[in-house]
């Protein structure tokens, strides 16, 4: 794996899907999504400029973030169990993947504890699929103002995972749905949700044309992972190896 070079490959990427699209590529941000990577993995990352990271499960962070450098900033992006709040506080600087008037209670919750904002974005699964967590676009405006209201969280956007497809151009209708689902909810609200977090390795170039602001990318950085993968022991205080589960 040539990080840098793929790096580079990814940021020429992004500039001509711009183009495309008629924006600056200074209005999308590229997150290095980390999830199996040891923290090897994340400290090469961060020596090319990588700051902002994701990872999907809490667990693997908590031991994670530990050994790699204090001044990446980490955002949550897989589903988050409600007895698992309290960790996230710790580790994250924003959970994108609030799909649940319950869960978010549960953060609003734990961020008054620690006393701090916890910055949040809704997970819309705008393509209904059963297989995937996420708010159905009806209940998400339906119970909008509910989250809104709560007082240590601070709605930023929306995020949404899309199908897989070797042909993003199948996908490019959810990612359309999630910004006009998002322009819905800014007008319920009369107040601007700046962040739309969509594509990934094999969209993401769609999802800009398309309107997203944070694109989330492993694969197309780190390459395909190979034979074991990182992942913390069952304690949560040490890595252990498993076998790659996909993805």
């Amino acid at each position: 794996m040539d990080l840098n070079a793929n790096l580079t490959t990814v940021r020429t990427r992004i500039a001509a899907a711009c183009s495309r699209a008629g924006r600056d590529p200074a209005s999308v941000t590229l997150m290095a999504v980390t999830k199996s990577h040891p923290p090897e993995t994340v400290r090469e990352a961060a020596a090319a400029g990588l700051m902002l990271l994701g990872e999907n499960r809490v667990q693997e962070a908590k031991a994670k973030i530990a050994l790699c450098p204090a001044s990446l900033r980490w955002h949550l992006i897989g589903h988050l169990q409600s007895n698992k709040c309290r960790d996230a506080l710790r580790c994250f600087e924003m959970v994108q993947s609030v799909d649940s008037l319950p869960l978010a209670h549960e953060l609003n919750k734990w961020a008054d504890h620690a006393a701090r904002t916890l910055p949040i974005l809704l997970e819309a699964n705008i393509a209904g699929e059963s297989s995937k967590f996420g708010y159905a676009p009806g209940r998400l405006l339906d119970e909008l103002e509910a989250l809104n209201a709560l007082p240590r969280l601070e709605l930023q956007g929306l995020m949404t995972l899309a199908p897989w497809t070797p042909d993003p151009e199948k996908v490019r209708p959810v990612f359309r749905r999630l910004r006009e689902l998002r322009q819905q909810c800014e007008d319920r609200l009369g107040a601007p949700l700046p962040v739309l977090s969509m594509g990934m390795s094999s969209d993401f170039e769609v999802a800009i044309e398309e309107g997203a602001t944070l694109v989330r990318l492993g694969t197309v950085l780190f390459g395909e992972r190979r034979g074991k993968t990182w992942k913390t022991a069952p304690g949560g205080d040490a890595p252990a190896p498993r076998p790659p589960a996909g993805g």
